[in-house]
């Protein structure tokens, strides 16, 4: 992860929060069923990575089915004073999203104030994990995404594409229009790591 900043620390501070509030919803959870493991993909996964890309919702999967608690947004303040709202995106659905089949094995923790790993296991997906989850619906901002992630030589065309044909594999259906999205990341890619434009 880059150097934090302020605005990243009031970012992690309303992130924590809606962790807590997750956590302590699963207080009455058998002991045998914990940790639950909370895995953070989209915007804030990139913005911890790149420090780029203030996200306004937290995408995450976790790994048993939770019943949620209602207030899942927070409203802090960031570095420049201005008022921001954090909210958990009910809508999230990794389903959609082009993954690895160990995705979630290699996504590393993320350390929350307050929140006990031992109940709820905060992590984020890794960087290559991350670009490869951004190949599926690929808008624009997920080309924004990719190339910020490769200018912090965080990943790289190669290592992108062998982990995307990877997790291809395990996809029923006409790939396509993926394989072709495959081949233009790993131009954007290279572009972004050698500054072309």
């Amino acid at each position: 992860m880059p150097p934090e900043t302020g605005a990243q620390r009031e970012y992690l501070a309303a992130l924590g929060e809606i962790a807590r509030r997750i956590a302590d919803s699963l207080g009455n959870v058998a002991a045998q069923a914990l940790p639950v493991r909370m895995y953070i993909a989209g915007g804030a996964a990139l913005h911890f990575h790149t420090g780029e890309r203030v996200s306004r919702d937290v995408d995450a999967a976790f790994s048993h089915r939770i019943a949620l608690p209602e207030n899942l947004e927070v409203a802090y303040r960031d570095a420049d004073g201005a008022a921001r709202l954090l909210y958990f995106d009910r809508n999230y659905n990794d389903a959609l999203a082009l993954m690895h089949e160990q995705a979630y094995d290699d996504a590393q923790p993320l350390a929350l104030a307050g929140v006990d790993p031992r109940v709820l296991d905060v992590r984020l997906l890794s960087p290559l994990d991350l670009a490869v989850s951004k190949l599926g619906r690929f808008a624009g901002h997920d080309r924004d995404d990719i190339a910020a992630l490769a200018r912090h030589s965080l990943i790289d065309a190669a290592s992108l594409r062998q982990r995307a044909e990877a997790a291809l594999a395990g996809y029923v259906g006409d790939t396509a229009r993926v394989e072709n999205t495959i081949d233009i990341a790993c131009r954007i890619v290279d572009n972004s790591r050698s500054g072309s434009p």
